[in-house]
């Protein structure tokens, strides 16, 4: 529950306001802040549960003011749904929850049948094949982005502490075979150390199988000849998170131009941000983070525009909306406003 209240707290702050101003005399314009009527939210499972993936959707969307929030699921093997994923489906305030998964579940939420209802959106990460499915529906729903199999970059130079960075990139190693955890350093030495510190760590772990896949695919430590260079290859990278553990990372925090989250500091690991601090951990993967941003109350809602005009108004810049009507071919644009300034019976 603490984790829920955190992630409550970050989002009202993220909540857009409705406003009006005057832009001439007569002519006010403004913006309206609308929910979305009923979004789904896909929680993956298999591998491991993920309880966290479903406060960070489901929360967002109660507090942009959603009327219906809905989640798919894919049951255990026995049939059911993990307890854990009742109980954060229950503090998020989920209004039905359905045992189903993969590609099948997106179609079912974009779509609807008997018993799932069809959605204005869908939300939540997944393996490829979710991702995939995202993206065949999403000309008739709409989708979050491609949130795919999770990623980490660590930028980091000779001050940063090893055992932290072997650490880090393990956990997100974790996550998937298909996960990718990257460092990138000046250092050609703590590289080295990361490196062996690595291989001690994976001993005995119960999750080593899936974290040898993981770094044997996606695995890299890439030696930068200055800082300059490694921020150019974490922006050309455009990681789903970057932690920063170098020396004043707050002067590199201002050049960092893509990535889904940013984490600052040898206290902040990925793994806090993932499930305790606040900030929705459902992020752009795969690059996406060059174009967009993380889930967030903003994708919850609707930002309709509102005009209102007076006759005043309207006949200060009935001149510009004739003269553009003219140049664009659409004289029934220019004769909507002459209409209202005739003399009855002219």
């Amino acid at each position: 529950k603490s984790a829920a209240k955190a992630i409550e707290k970050f989002h009202r702050k993220q909540l857009p306001r409705e406003w009006m101003v005057e832009l001439q005399p007569g002519i006010k314009a403004g913006q309206l802040v609308r929910p979305l009527a009923r979004v789904g939210v896909y929680v993956p499972g298999g591998l491991a549960k993920y309880p966290s993936s479903l406060l960070m959707a489901a929360i967002p969307a109660r507090v942009a003011g959603v009327e219906q929030v809905i989640v798919c699921t894919p049951p255990r093997s026995d049939g059911e749904v993990d307890p854990v994923i009742l109980v954060a489906a229950e503090v998020a305030g989920v209004d039905a929850l359905f045992r189903v998964g993969g590609a099948q579940a997106i179609a079912a939420m974009a779509y609807g049948t008997r018993t799932v209802p069809k959605v204005d959106k869908i939300v939540g990460p997944g393996n490829v094949y979710v991702v995939a499915a995202k993206h065949v529906v999403s000309m008739d729903v709409d989708i979050d982005f491609a949130a795919g199999p999770s990623e980490i970059l660590i930028l980091a130079d000779s001050s940063a502490d090893s055992a932290y960075v072997a650490a880090d990139l393990l956990a997100q190693a974790e996550h998937d075979p298909a996960a990718a955890a990257v460092l990138v350093t000046t250092s050609e030495g703590l590289a080295s150390e990361v490196r062996e510190l690595i291989r001690d760590m994976l001993r005995d772990n119960p999750r080593r199988d899936i974290m040898l896949k993981s770094l044997g695919r996606y695995g890299r430590a890439v030696v930068a000849g200055d800082l300059d260079e490694a921020i150019e290859f974490v922006n050309d990278y455009a990681p789903e998170h970057l932690q920063l553990m170098i020396k004043r990372p707050e002067r590199v925090l201002k050049r960092v131009k893509n990535a889904g989250a940013i984490f600052v500091g040898p206290y902040a690991p990925v793994a806090a941000g993932d499930l305790a601090v606040g900030p929705s951990h459902i992020l752009p993967t795969g690059g996406a983070a060059r174009r967009g941003s993380g889930l967030s109350v903003l994708d919850f809602v609707m930002l309709p525009s509102v005009q209102v005009l007076t006759a005043r108004g309207l006949k200060r810049i009935a001149g510009v909306v004739e003269k553009l009507a003219e140049v664009e071919g659409l004289p029934g644009h220019a004769r909507s406003v002459r209409e209202r300034f005739k003399k009855r019976g002219d």
